[in-house]
């Protein structure tokens, strides 16, 4: 039976980042793809340029509407903006027997702040305990922590232990930001670490990586109930993502990851 995964998070005009990529990631992942979205951004490949925030009642409503009448295998949750719609999110998802894979979206691609600050003791305090995964990139985790980004593998293993502390099942420390020439993945369980290893490639089309990553792992994880292979699964489908980005054409800053690289792949060949 195909899974159906739920993204909570913003829109993305540009379609490379937010629900628009939630959406494709996990369809790409082999699942059924729902949204629910927090709020609407104005934005393209070089910034934001606006954010609309989608009232927490109504955020809430989507949520609940979506329980009520569809089996729901895995959540995924995005931007949530600020603190009454973090609040509002941990509402309709606290209780509920489903992974929530939490993807802490504070800064966007070009800069621009995606979290209100005030909303970041309602993630870490009450979104973070209910969450089956925790997905941060290193300044994220230092946010979350208040502690000096990471630079090394032991420093990020060592905050992905603290974090696993404050109550979420396992953590996922994203390496993409440390200086190395490989960009190494650390997942943290209370008794376990297992690397993850990744080639860099050399690419400015990066935009929703971390979004593209969360979706996908929600769409393996409802399809596997392996947390280990999950990730595996899904950060070999991001790198084969950023690896066939500069086959895309999409704006002049840092543009998206090629979701269905594979699917447009398989397009050309002849039909058997």
């Amino acid at each position: 039976m195909i899974p159906n995964v739920l993204s909570i998070a913003g829109s993305d005009p540009s379609g490379g980042a937010g629900i628009q990529a939630d959406l494709k990631a996990i369809s790409a992942n082999g699942a059924f793809a729902m949204a629910a979205i927090t709020a609407l951004t104005a934005q393209n490949t070089q910034g934001v340029s606006g954010v609309h925030l989608v009232p927490p009642a109504f955020v809430r409503d989507q949520i609940n509407t979506v329980f009520d009448d569809i089996r729901v295998d895995a959540v995924k949750v995005g931007m949530i903006a600020d603190a009454d719609i973090a609040q509002a999110v941990v509402d309709a998802l606290t209780d509920r027997d489903v992974p929530i894979i939490l993807d802490p979206v504070m800064i966007a691609k070009g800069g621009a702040a995606l979290l209100d600050p005030d909303a970041v003791a309602v993630l870490r305090d009450a979104l973070l305990p209910i969450a089956t995964i925790l997905t941060p990139n290193l300044p994220e985790a230092a946010q979350l922590l208040n502690m000096p980004v990471a630079h090394a593998r032991d420093e990020m293993a060592d905050q992905g232990r603290k974090l696993c502390a404050l109550g979420v099942d396992a953590v996922l420390m994203k390496g993409g930001h440390l200086p190395d020439a490989d960009s190494p993945d650390c997942l943290v369980t209370p008794n376990n670490i297992t690397w993850f290893e990744g080639v860099r490639t050399a690419t400015h089309n990066t935009h929703g990586t971390g979004c593209t990553l969360s979706s996908a792992l929600a769409a393996q994880l409802a399809k596997t109930g392996d947390v280990h292979a999950a990730v595996a699964a899904a950060k070999s489908y991001v790198s084969h993502a950023i690896a066939h980005a500069d086959q895309l054409a999409v704006g002049s800053g840092h543009g998206p990851t090629h979701h269905f690289a594979e699917l447009y792949r398989a397009s050309k060949e002849p039909l058997s």
